[in-house]
């Protein structure tokens, strides 16, 4: 494993950390009071190459290199203040995207990744339910076959990007005696008269990125628009959730950078008592603790992304990485709050949205309880 990015990734990471300072963050407080959702930063995106950042050239991509793509959505991270906007790329690249790749067809992959790729439709991966959280083998949607189509019915919560989506990638059951072996996943685009979408709805955090609802109704779909084989939904959603878990939260890792770089300068220029802030000891083992976190959450990171280069199972490693990283997010955003005293507390200063971005972290892709009860599982515990 490297340990340094060699100069063509350091001289794309400079330049993507430039890209989002300059391009990203306008605008962010009003849009977070207001639950707005960039699109036009989305497209600058697309068009900066950051949403092909990890598919191959033939389908609309920059190129399938792991390591770089990581690379290139941590400096985003580091550039761009709003996490809604990061999160919203990281979920389309790690939870749409590589399912496509490893098991859409080739007509499927040449429908839909160089549209995704430039930004002319967006995704959302539509699995969650009211019963069906992290269980989600309790899932009620449905999928009837009759002919060359499938008949869909059901009702998925909590899914980040359905009042915007052009296309869901959605797991239904198409044999309920089954069990595993009876999901499939689909590709539906929102547009079919038997899917309806909710509005945004409000949350603590994240505000830049919508979350909804989509209802399925009698929703006819074709036989070809089935990802992979019949009952291998749950294979392709185990596969997915390694991408997810293990990179989800690789911008996040840039934002940690960038409160770490900002405690440490404002706890200099800061004085009380005569003399910096950053030089009571407080203060300063606070900042040496996001230090050590960031360093921490970094390297899991990168474990992963080298792992799946490589080609190797993350299984492990990416449910550590993902609790490691969702938490020392929490941990440093609040941190960054109480180094910068009142101004991180007011919203204007946007020290406080960072906290309240990062406690979602904690729930989605499996909460932090789930994931150290799947890392005591696969010790062996």
């Amino acid at each position: 494993m490297r340990f340094s990015w060699n100069e063509e990734q350091e001289a794309l990471r400079a330049k993507a950390r430039s890209f989002a300072e300059e391009t990203l963050n306008h605008d962010l407080e009003t849009r977070d009071q207001d639950l707005v959702f960039d699109l036009t930063a989305w497209k600058a995106c697309a068009t900066f190459g950051i949403l092909g950042c990890n598919v191959p050239k033939e389908y609309g991509g920059q190129g399938r290199d792991i390591m770089t793509a990581v690379a290139l959505l941590e400096a985003i991270g580091q550039g761009c203040r709003d996490n809604g906007l990061t999160l919203a790329l990281n979920s389309q690249i790690w939870t749409i995207h590589e399912p496509l790749l490893a098991f859409g067809t080739e007509e499927q992959k040449q429908h839909y990744l160089p549209r995704l790729c430039s930004g002319e439709i967006l995704a959302a991966d539509a699995i969650t339910e009211e019963k069906a959280g992290s269980d989600a083998m309790q899932m009620e949607t449905t999928a009837v076959k009759q002919g060359d189509t499938y008949i869909l019915n059901g009702h998925k919560k909590f899914i980040g990007m359905a009042p915007l989506a052009d296309l869901a990638l959605v797991f239904a059951k198409t044999d309920p005696e089954a069990g595993q072996w009876g999901i499939s996943a689909f590709l539906v685009e929102t547009n079919n008269p038997g899917v309806t979408r909710s509005q945004n709805q409000k949350k603590m955090g994240l505000r830049t990125v919508p979350t909804g609802e989509f209802t399925f109704n009698d929703c006819v779909v074709p036989a070809s628009a089935r990802l992979g084989k019949e009952g291998a939904g749950m294979s392709l959603f185990n596969h997915t959730m390694e991408w997810e878990r293990g990179l989800i939260l690789t911008s996040h890792v840039g934002s940690m950078q960038r409160q770490l770089d900002e405690c440490i300068a404002f706890a200099k220029q800061r004085e009380q008592f005569g003399q910096p802030i950053g030089g009571f000891q407080s203060v300063s083992n606070r900042i040496a603790d996001m230090a050590v976190r960031l360093e921490a959450c970094r390297l899991a990171l990168y474990k992963v992304a080298w792992l799946k280069q490589e080609g190797r199972p993350a299984t492990l490693e990416a449910t550590m990485a993902n609790l490691a990283i969702s938490e020392a997010f929490t941990a440093s955003s609040l941190d960054a709050i109480r180094t910068h005293g009142a101004r991180g507390y007011l919203s204007e200063y946007g020290v406080e949205r960072d906290l309240r971005d990062a406690v979602g972290g904690v729930i989605y892709a499996g909460t932090s309880d789930i994931q150290r009860n799947l890392i005591a599982r696969l010790l062996g515990i």
